[in-house]
């Protein structure tokens, strides 16, 4: 019987404080990834830092203060999802197929959905 891997082991499960350290580790990680490998991320994280602060100022309540922030961050989400859809498709072939552009189309317009979101809360809550 031959004693055949089919990859890097996989490291014991971590349970309690552990994980959650590891995890948040992995985030920050996968951040670090995406702000270093996507130009549009870079973009979007830009757009935040200086909208952030518009946000808490123009914002009149708490509520407008958090719908103009959390569309900020629902960019940010929807463009690491699209990140990491592009990077698996990339993964699995880089090669073309239809759907490998299907999923990155989707993926694509999942971001300019996001984006439409950010103009129309921004756009009824300060116009």
């Amino acid at each position: 019987m031959s004693n055949l891997q089919s990859g890097p082991s996989i490291p014991p499960k971590r349970k309690g404080l552990p994980r959650l350290i590891a995890a948040a580790r992995y985030s920050l990680d996968g951040l670090r990834s995406a702000f270093a490998s996507e130009e549009a991320f870079r973009l979007e994280v830009l757009v935040f830092v200086i909208f952030t602060p518009i946000a808490l100022w123009l914002g009149e309540t708490a509520v407008e203060r958090v719908l103009l922030i959390s569309s900020l961050l629902l960019l940010l989400i929807v463009e690491l999802l699209n990140t990491a859809v592009e990077a698996l498709v990339n993964r699995i072939s880089p090669e073309y197929h239809d759907l490998s552009r299907k999923a990155k189309d989707i993926g694509s317009a999942a971001v300019f959905l996001a984006m439409l979101l950010v103009a129309v809360v921004w756009g009824m809550l300060l116009l």
